[in-house]
């Protein structure tokens, strides 16, 4: 089942697990969606495009783990890796957002919440995604003006 108007979806790619956030259909805001564990990359990439096309995405916005000088490495290299396969697989554009600090911004907010991260790394990591996603829409989504 499609949605009804374009959503974007932000993923927080690591070695274990990717996080997955969506957006409103408005494009204001960005809200997490789920967890999934890695088991490989063939079926990462089958899960994640059934999900973009289940929600009706149209772009998928990736955090790029630049190092804090703003170079690349290795982990960079790998999820640029991941996406090429998951834009032939799903046909969208992948935009790269920087995702340097959003892990520590999303235990910061988590932990504001009253949740416990230690043990809850799932809920770190779509939080992560949904920061990467919404410093995406911000910058592309002018403000509602009053």
């Amino acid at each position: 089942m499609n949605s009804p108007k374009p959503r974007l979806i932000g993923l927080d790619i690591g070695d274990r697990r990717i996080g997955i956030a969506i957006s409103d259909p408005l494009g204001y805001t960005a809200a997490g969606l789920e967890t999934i564990e890695r088991t490989n990359r063939d079926n990462d990439v089958r899960r994640i495009a059934d999900l973009a096309q289940r929600h009706g995405a149209i772009e998928i916005v990736v955090g790029l783990p630049y190092n804090m000088d703003g170079s690349t490495g290795d982990q960079a290299e790998k999820v640029k890796s991941f996406c090429k396969r998951l834009a032939r697989a799903t046909g969208l554009p992948i935009i790269y957002e920087d995702e340097r600090l959003t892990t520590i911004s999303a235990i910061r907010t988590l932990t504001l919440q009253g949740v416990k991260t230690g043990k809850n790394r799932d809920l770190v990591d779509k939080q992560a995604a949904a920061i990467i996603l919404q410093k995406y829409l911000d910058r592309k989504t002018p403000p509602p003006s009053a």
